[in-house]
């Protein structure tokens, strides 16, 4: 692609030493930069992209786009934020492929890779292609395996690549995580959504928004750019509902769901057990019986917000329900392990999370055995919310193991103490610590019991464990499978 047509859309732009050159690729990283690309001057939280465009010139790149002229006698564009028109760039380079798919976006505390996966499987259920991009990766159906995709939701320049060859594989449909960070960063720029949905929002990630509100408007900016013609779908139980519903567009549907209040489609007489959840559900007052192979109060929403999705989407009630009644838990949500006693792997890393895991787990404790939580707290991350978890494993659990979780280039302890410090007394009966989560895993051998039910909370599908000088391999399940020889 020319240069010009590349930038002719970005706006307040200057341009510098100008000429009319071949663009091969969009590239941000001088590592990685190919020749004929255009290099991107990110300004990280670490380092400034401005600071390596010699380099990437070295490496063959055409033309700079940063937010200042560069002593660099190559084509410049000056733009006030790099960072908001790398979106704008790749969404051009890659001929805006989300207008030729139906992009559904999915945004929340938690609940977002649940939700994604669900709505993969309703649409492939009405014989659709639908592919998902996420936490775990992307796909191009759910029979498809992962592909590393960094990020929750990719940078620019990869995500618009990727829905790119979504288009040339004639996918119709597109299920996709959009964070927090993706919105505020605008990695999603260029984006055009069919749908949006709504999980819920609690606390997490205010090392980087700092504030609730902040968090909150975050995530309002996927809800603000729907256009008319398409659908929003809101947690209507949700304390932040209702702030979602004020700011969306007019001429875009909403479809509301939940449990305790009024919504378009609810759930009720909600039953768990070892196999799963069983409801009554109401769509636009029509009663429907759903049973889930997955468990839990979060997961009757997640199940809820997908089935929404798929209605507001056009898809039959009747094959959506299909879909959910066949899917099981994704990999690391509530995901048993062992039977003999109850191990459940999950990515609870939040207080909400945290205390939705441990209530669903309870349900399944038979009378006189114990609820015994592992759990730690991310290095690096919002501080404000260990001591808070820590209180919340203190109240439902009957042991609690504090260990590390992916403790970055904190000091393991240091994060310890700050979980401690929010229960309320440690009786060495039960509380434990220990600071390396394979040997606190191993440690269940002895204190649980066959009927006893064990959470191992925070990492879930995560195969990793990021120390301060290293990243190593650690997966929860493995761990518990070789404890109990499961």
């Amino acid at each position: 692609m020319k240069l010009k047509k590349l930038v002719e859309n970005l706006k307040n732009k200057k341009l510098v030493n100008f000429e009319d050159v071949e663009i091969d690729g969009i590239s941000y990283n001088s590592k990685t930069t190919k020749k004929n690309d255009i290099f991107v001057c990110l300004k990280g939280e670490n380092s400034d992209g401005h600071d390596f465009a010699n380099a990437a010139v070295e490496k063959g790149a055409a033309a700079i786009c940063a937010e200042h002229k560069l002593d660099i006698d190559i084509p410049q564009i000056i733009v006030e934020s790099t960072r908001h028109n790398i979106a704008d760039l790749a969404a051009e380079f890659w001929g805006f492929p989300s207008k030729k798919l139906n992009l559904i976006g999915v945004t929340g505390t938690n609940g977002k890779t649940t939700v994604t996966h669900l709505i993969q499987r309703i649409i492939e259920e009405a014989h659709e292609k639908c592919a998902l991009i996420g936490t775990l990766g992307y796909k191009t159906s759910s029979s498809d395996s992962y592909h590393d995709a960094k990020h929750t939701t990719p940078q620019a320049p990869e995500l618009q690549h990727t829905l790119s060859m979504m288009c040339e594989g004639k996918i119709d449909y597109v299920a996709m995580e959009v964070s927090s960070h993706a919105l505020e960063q605008n990695r999603v720029g260029g984006c055009e959504y069919k749908g949006a949905v709504f999980t819920n929002l609690t606390q997490d990630h205010l090392d980087y928004h700092i504030t609730m509100n902040n968090y909150f408007e975050a995530k309002a900016l996927l809800f603000r750019n729907l256009k008319e013609g398409t659908f929003a779908v809101i947690n209507n139980d949700d304390e932040y509902a209702q702030r979602f519903i004020d700011i969306i567009p007019k001429g875009v549907k909403v479809y509301t769901y939940g449990i305790k209040n009024k919504s378009d489609i609810t759930a009720s007489d909600i039953d768990f057990s070892i196999h799963g959840a069983k409801f009554t559900c109401k769509i636009f007052g029509t009663e429907k019986k759903i049973e889930l192979l997955m468990n839990g109060m979060f997961s009757v929403y997640n199940a809820l917000a997908a089935l929404t999705a798929g209605v507001a989407a056009g898809i039959d009630a009747q094959i959506c329900i299909s879909a959910l009644e066949k899917t099981k838990s994704v990999d690391g949500r509530f995901e048993i392990v062992n039977k003999e006693p109850l191990v459940i792997v999950d990515y609870a890393h939040t207080p909400d999370g945290l205390q939705n895991v441990l209530k669903a787990a309870a349900e399944l404790k038979p009378e006189g055995s114990s609820l015994i939580c592992l759990f730690g707290c991310g290095g690096d991350r919002d501080a404000t919310k260990r001591p808070k978890m820590g209180k919340i494993a203190d109240e439902l659990a009957d042991i609690v193991i504090v260990t590390s979780d992916n403790p970055r280039t904190e000091d393991p302890q240091l994060i310890i103490s700050d979980i401690l410090a929010g229960i309320k007394s440690i009786n060495t009966q039960k509380v434990f610590v220990e600071p390396d989560r394979r040997t606190a895993i191993s440690m269940l051998k002895k204190i649980a019991k066959p009927s006893d039910v064990v959470v191992l909370a925070g990492k879930g599908h995560e195969d990793y464990q990021i120390l301060k000088d290293k990243t190593v391999h650690f997966d929860d399940r493995e761990e518990a499978r070789k404890v109990f020889g499961s």
